[in-house]
């Protein structure tokens, strides 16, 4: 049975049958605080590795699943992400602090993800969205605080319909695919969604290498309105002082301008002057009669 299947097959349950259902099915599971997200079972302190604790208890034995569910009645259930499970999960939150389904919506315009095997509301109002871990490949879980989207994988896990979380609402099945996607690049999603600090302005760090201008294009693509004049100038004096060439500066960031909503005048203006502060004497965006250049294959390195 799919994991779209298993998740559609218990909404509605009774939190026992779910639990049941859930580990008869070989999706590991573990009793959660009802109402909650924390684990239930916490480690012993004198000897953890015999009882570990947390998501690290997760099982399919359907006997101590039953006793979890009698002791705790309204468990709610979690299952850990990653080679446990065999899946992992980008976690899209909606609260009122951040959205992040328009950071998630950019990603997937971008090619990052490549569909899904499921997705569950969340509580909270946002989504999860499950993808198959290869077991050839782990990737460790991590959080895009300023993009509202987490990552689940090897060392996490979540909470799973029919759970609730008090004064939230519920876990609901919303969605399953038709076939099974290709598992999604962690590493390469949270570069998109949460680009490596950049280094001081106006600090030259010589040449720059072709994935690290494609990273700070990532970065002005993020920018939010009121930001996205100054980060595509901040990100062009990057390059300039790399010692790109404004045909070159162009090609890698003005994408990134359009995709954030800037005209394409005033992208063109932005790189110009950030090219002006670095260069005594600034070229034509485009020669006269001249094609826009190709980007340039680029060695080195600008961010650390």
């Amino acid at each position: 049975m799919s994991v779209a299947s298993v998740l559609a097959s218990v909404s509605g349950l009774p939190l026992p049958q779910a639990a049941a259902r859930l580990a008869a099915a070989g999706v590991p599971v573990f009793p959660c605080v009802p109402g909650a997200k924390n684990p239930l079972l916490k480690p012993d302190e004198e000897n953890p590795q015999a009882q570990p604790g947390g998501f690290h208890t997760a099982t399919t034995e359907t006997r101590q699943v039953a006793a979890w569910w009698r002791r705790w009645p309204s468990a709610n259930i979690g299952i850990p992400t990653g080679a446990a499970s065999g899946v992992e999960v980008v976690d899209v939150d909606r609260k009122p602090g951040g959205d992040g389904f328009a950071a998630f919506e950019r990603s997937r315009r971008a090619g990052l993800v490549p569909g899904w095997l499921a997705v569950v509301r969340s509580a909270s109002g946002g989504a999860h969205f499950y993808f198959p871990a290869d077991p050839d490949r782990p990737q460790r879980s991590w959080q895009a605080a300023k993009a509202h989207v987490d990552f689940r994988g090897d060392g996490g896990y979540i909470i799973v319909p029919p759970s609730a979380v008090t004064g939230s609402g519920s876990y609901e099945f919303v969605a399953g695919a038709d076939r099974v996607p290709a598992p999604v690049g962690a590493a390469r999603l949270r570069d998109f969604l949460d680009p490596r600090p950049e280094p001081a302005p106006h600090q030259v760090r010589g040449p720059i290498r072709s994935e690290d201008a494609a990273r700070l294009a990532a970065w002005v693509g993020m920018r939010a309105e009121g930001e996205r004049n100054r980060g595509l100038f901040w990100a062009s004096c990057r390059l300039a002082e790399a010692g790109l060439s404004l045909p070159e500066m162009v090609d890698a960031l003005a994408p990134a301008g359009e995709q954030v909503g800037l005209p394409q005048r005033e992208i063109e203006t932005t790189i110009r002057s950030a090219y002006r502060a670095t260069h005594v004497q600034p070229a034509s965006v485009v020669g006269q009669g001249d094609a826009p250049r190709q980007p340039t294959k680029l060695t080195g390195q600008v961010l650390s």
